[in-house]
């Protein structure tokens, strides 16, 4: 297990050491939205009975920042490597495909719980919101942080420049994230939208992440997590065949 943890510890250092840019600029633009929202519809918009508007954006905004982040270690620190060739060393070293896979895995998960956890920290300073079910919000968070990750380990082995990379995150990532119901509920939609939101895998991440805090959600928490757990062995079962075959990696 050294090369594991080796790999495992060179992944963690490399977010760790521009802390300020990974983690906190994140935080950041996240309590923005908030922010925002909070002086715009606090008094207009009630999304569930008795949940303020802004106590039911929280959630959403802290599954959006930690699956954005997960995101975005696994596939920068992914095509990094690609470009300045030190992708060769991992490769040719005596680690397992599955090694490669978790390592990176783990601590894009990291990073996503690191910014997730200081943007709820923050709003505990100026809104009490209280996990109701706090089991759930640890699984689906963990969960989607996992799926978000192993999405930005194939963006980067599929892009060979940064151009790509970004088409992918703006044009697959962001409009799933904007459309998962992280700043309204689905029931507030016309039917023809609610049914494209029931083909949102990241709608079943939001929606069971926001049942740990209230007890509420849209749909039962238990297809949820079901849905999400069969994306991400999907997922991780198309990654790790990427990494075995060495598509965009030895050739």
């Amino acid at each position: 297990m050294t090369g594991f943890f080796t790999l495992l510890y060179k992944e963690l250092l490399r977010f760790w050491k521009v802390g300020f840019q990974t983690i906190v600029a994140p935080m950041v633009s996240t309590l923005l939205y908030l922010l925002i929202f909070f002086h715009v519809l606090e008094a207009h918009v009630e999304a569930y009975p008795g949940v303020a508007y802004t106590a039911f954006l929280i959630p959403g905004l802290v599954m959006m920042a930690v699956i954005q982040n997960a995101f975005a270690n696994a596939s920068s620190s992914m095509i990094q490597s690609k470009i300045s060739g030190n992708i060769v060393f991992i490769l040719l070293s005596p680690l397992s495909y599955h090694a490669i896979f978790f390592a990176y895995i783990i601590a894009s998960i990291v990073r996503g719980l690191l910014v997730g956890l200081g943007v709820y920290w923050v709003t505990l300073f100026f809104f009490d919101i209280p996990l109701a079910q706090p089991v759930w919000s640890i699984l689906f968070v963990v969960l989607g942080s996992a799926i978000l990750s192993a999405l930005g380990l194939i963006a980067g082995i599929w892009a060979d420049k940064f151009d790509q990379l970004a088409a992918f995150q703006n044009f697959i990532i962001l409009p799933l994230t904007f459309l998962s119901g992280v700043f309204y509920t689905i029931h507030s939609l016309p039917a023809g939208w609610q049914y494209f939101s029931h083909l949102n895998p990241f709608f079943y991440m939001i929606d069971g992440f926001r049942y740990g805090f209230f007890g509420v959600s849209d749909i039962s928490p238990y297809i949820s997590l079901l849905i999400v757990a069969i994306c991400l062995v999907a997922i991780s079962m198309l990654t790790i065949r990427m990494l075995k075959t060495g598509y965009k990696l030895r050739h």
